[in-house]
């Protein structure tokens, strides 16, 4: 049994989850003996903001000492967190970097990962969600749990567990930030979901245009006469991908005719609107 009396995640802070370990070193260790941690939820790291913190640790160093504890096999450090700093410290020639060394279990491990990334928000949606999911499958903790821990809401965890149901093309698009968690949310459940997310790069749709599209996408269109032109029906199909909206075009045979935008709120209107403010 997990308890989480008086337990409040991330509300605490990262320095509240190293007091619960016992502290038993603080001082230098080689960067050459220290190693990845196999929990570390994160798998990638911005290369210009490791940069950045390269050359900082380089003008004034390592100013928050790594987090680890002692490892099996050939180094004697395992990092519980501060992996970003320990690479820029590598990048920026140190030999030695400050550490913390702690008592911590596997579990521990990993909460430490996710608690320090959450809170300095450097987990893409998709990590998050793959760091919550092995609270979930290897120590035994349900949703309501994990939303405890980590100072969440249970739909915020649930939402984002949902996002390991996409395909693994739209998932390495969440992870590149090529499209946003908000985005992503729209597209759980979707058949054509790769479809649309291509759309949203394409067009560069916001979550909103994004939510119109796909309404359109799932409300059956009505059917148009067969004779209709061709042409006419590309028009619409375009008009429909850029504005997230159903339209349709009634052109007569002496090129007279209206353009009718079906919009189901008043959002939508105020943006055709002010779209043809702004071009007259």
């Amino acid at each position: 049994m997990i308890n989480f009396k008086n337990k409040k995640g991330l509300g605490r802070g990262l320095s509240s989850l190293i007091g619960e370990g016992k502290v038993s070193t603080r001082t230098k260790a080689n960067v050459s003996d220290l190693k990845r941690n196999k929990y570390q939820p994160r798998k990638s790291f911005n290369e210009s903001s490791l940069n950045e913190l390269t050359d900082s640790i380089k003008s004034r160093g390592i100013i928050q000492p790594i987090i680890v504890r002692v490892a099996d096999g050939n180094s004697k450090y395992e990092i519980i967190a501060g992996e970003r700093r320990w690479l820029a410290a590598q990048k920026a020639g140190l030999h030695e970097v400050p550490i913390v060394v702690i008592d911590a279990d596997d579990k521990k491990a990993l909460e430490f990962g996710i608690v320090e990334n959450v809170q300095r928000h450097d987990l893409n949606a998709i990590e998050e969600a793959e760091g919550y999911k092995r609270l979930i499958d290897e120590f035994s903790y349900d949703q309501e749990q994990v939303a405890k821990f980590i100072g969440k809401s249970r739909s915020h965890i649930a939402n984002s567990l949902r996002l390991l149901t996409l395909p693994q093309e739209v998932s390495n698009l969440v992870k590149e930030n090529k499209i946003s968690p908000g985005h992503a949310k729209i597209l759980v459940g979707l058949e054509n979901c790769l479809l649309i997310s291509k759309k949203i790069i394409s067009k560069r749709l916001s979550v909103r245009q994004t939510e119109n599209l796909v309404r359109t996408y799932k409300t059956p269109r009505k059917l148009f006469s067969r004779n209709k032109d061709p042409n006419i029906k590309i028009l619409e199909q375009n008009l429909m991908e850029i504005i997230g909206m159903n339209v349709e075009i009634k052109n007569k045979k002496n090129n007279k005719g209206s353009i009718i935008f079906n919009y189901k709120e008043l959002d939508q209107l105020n943006r055709i609107i002010e779209s043809i403010k702004k071009s007259y």
